[in-house]
C-alpha cells in the first residue's frame, strides 16, 4: 500500500479551511447531508446488505451492521438535533487582566484533524462527521472491512453536499479497509491531533498501544446492575430487562446482575422478562437454585469465571450473589470496564456509597444503563463513550472534541524578570 502523507495532508489543509465557516453555513450543510441520507436511502441500503451479506447473521456484530430505513432517519434527525445545537466554538472559557494590564482570555477551538478507527458501526460515518463538522475539525474515517461497501456509499453522500457548497471533501476522509491504512493513521504525527477508536476491547487495547499520537478510549462496555436488598422488584424487574434487551449489541447493554443474597426469592420475578426475549443467563449456585425450576432450563447456566468481566453483546448475561453493598461494590470494580453500573435501592444511604465508590463514567441510581448515549444526555450525537478520565468522560459530544487556547492582548507590555 502506498503512503498516505498526501491524503493526511490534504485533510490538514482542508482542516483549516473549515476555520472560516459560520455556524450557519455550517449548520447549513448538516441539514443538507441530513436530507441526502434520506433521500438516499435506496442506495445506501443496497451497499449495506452487500456488507450484511458477508456476516453471519448469528454474529453479535450483525445488529451494528444493520442499516434500515428507520435507522437512517434516526441518523439525519441525530445530524439536525446537532445542526440546531449552540457552537462550541469561540466560548471564553475564562478570561482575566493581570496587574500589567494584559487580557488573557482562555477560548474553544477545533481539535483539527480527528481519527476515528472503528468497527462493523456504519452509523458511526455519519455520526462522526456531524460532530466533526459542527465543532470545526475534519476527521478521517477508519472504518472495518465489514462496513466497507456502507462507508463509501455514505462518505459518497456526504461528499456530493460538500461539493454542493464548495467545501474540501477532504473534511470527511474515508481511509481503505486495511491494516496498514490503520498503522499509517495511528503513526500520522503533525497530521492527526487525536484518534479515537470505537469498537472491541481488542481494537481499543491495540489502538492505545501502538498510537504514537493522542487517543480517548471508547466503546467496551461491561456494565452491571446491583440489586440491592433495598430494591423494588417492579423497577429492577424493568431496569435489567431494558437495560438487556433493548438492543444487546451496544456498549451500553447490561452483562451482570448482582444481587444482595437477601433478595434472592425475587430473582425470578427480576428475571422473568429476560426469558421471553430467550436470554441465557449464566448464575452462580445461590442464584442457579433460586431460579432452577422458575426459568427456561435450556436458558439457564452455571457460572464459570468467565461468565465475569465479560461484554457478552448477545442475548447472554451473568447473575452473581453478594453478602452485602461492599461485596457488591468489590466485584464491580474487579470487572467493570468503568463504563456504565447502576444501582437499584430504595435506601439513600446505599445510593450514596454507590455513587460515592463506583468508578465509572455514567453511574445510574434507579435508571437503566441503556441511556449512556450522547442524544439521550442532550449531546445531539455522540463521537463515542470514554472510558477514560483524561479531558472526557462518558458520552464525548460537542464540547469534549473541542480544545482552547489562550489568547493574550495588551498594549506594548514586556517582560522584565
Amino acid at each position: 500500500m502506498e503512503s498516505l502523507t498526501n491524503t493526511f495532508t490534504a485533510v490538514r489543509k482542508a482542516s483549516r479551511s473549515l476555520l472560516s465557516l459560520t455556524d450557519k453555513q455550517i449548520n447549513e450543510v448538516l441539514c443538507a447531508v441530513a436530507d441526502a441520507a434520506v433521500a438516499n436511502t435506496d442506495f445506501i441500503l443496497a451497499e449495506n446488505a452487500k456488507d450484511l451479506a458477508r456476516m453471519d447473521k448469528a454474529d453479535p456484530k450483525y445488529d451494528r451492521l444493520l442499516l434500515n430505513r428507520k435507522r437512517i432517519e434516526d441518523i439525519a434527525a441525530d445530524m439536525r438535533s446537532v445542526a440546531s445545537l449552540p457552537s462550541p466554538l469561540g466560548k471564553v472559557l475564562k478570561e482575566t487582566t493581570r496587574p500589567n494590564g494584559m487580557r488573557l482570555s482562555k477560548v474553544s477551538v477545533p481539535f483539527g484533524v480527528i481519527g476515528i478507527i472503528y468497527e462493523a458501526r456504519p452509523n458511526v460515518s455519519f455520526d462522526v462527521f456531524s460532530l466533526c463538522f459542527k465543532s470545526g475539525n475534519a476527521c478521517i474515517l477508519k472504518g472495518s472491512t465489514d462496513a466497507h461497501d456502507s462507508n463509501r456509499a455514505i462518505v459518497s453522500v456526504i461528499h456530493e453536499v460538500l461539493n454542493k457548497y464548495h467545501i474540501d471533501t477532504y473534511a470527511a476522509t474515508l481511509l481503505p479497509a486495511d491494516r496498514e491504512a490503520t498503522n499509517q493513521l495511528l503513526h500520522a504525527e503533525g497530521y492527526v491531533d487525536l484518534i479515537i477508536p470505537r469498537g472491541s476491547s481488542n481494537l481499543i487495547h491495540f489502538v492505545r498501544q501502538n498510537a504514537t499520537i493522542p487517543v480517548i478510549e471508547t466503546g467496551a462496555g461491561i456494565c452491571h446492575t446491583y440489586f440491592d436488598e433495598y430494591g423494588d422488584v417492579a423497577k429492577g424487574a424493568r431496569i435489567i430487562n431494558n437495560a438487556k434487551t433493548r438492543r444487546v449489541s451496544v456498549c451500553n447493554s447490561l452483562d451482570c446482575v448482582v444481587l444482595h443474597a437477601k433478595r434472592l426469592n425475587d430473582l425470578p420475578a427480576l428475571c422473568q422478562e429476560l426469558s421471553k426475549s430467550n436470554v441465557v443467563i449464566y448464575a452462580n449456585s445461590a442464584a442457579y437454585k433460586a431460579l432452577a425450576g422458575n426459568y427456561p432450563a435450556e436458558l439457564l447456566k452455571p457460572a464459570t469465571t468467565e461468565s465475569y468481566g465479560t461484554e457478552f453483546l448477545s442475548y447472554t448475561m451473568s447473575v452473581k450473589t453478594v453478602a452485602n453493598i461492599e461485596e457488591a461494590i468489590e466485584h464491580i470494580t474487579d470487572y467493570s470496564s468503568k463504563h456504565s453500573e447502576c444501582i437499584v435501592t430504595e435506601e439513600e444511604i446505599h445510593a450514596r456509597r454507590f455513587v460515592q465508590m463506583i468508578d465509572a463514567a455514567c453511574v445510574y441510581v434507579n435508571v437503566s444503563t441503556a441511556f449512556t448515549d450522547g442524544a439521550q444526555f442532550g449531546l445531539g450525537a455522540e463521537i463515542g463513550i470514554s472510558t477514560q478520565k483524561l479531558h472526557a468522560r462518558g458520552p464525548m459530544g460537542l464540547e469534549e472534541i473541542t480544545s482552547y487556547k489562550w489568547i493574550i492582548q495588551g498594549d506594548g507590555q514586556i517582560r522584565t524578570q
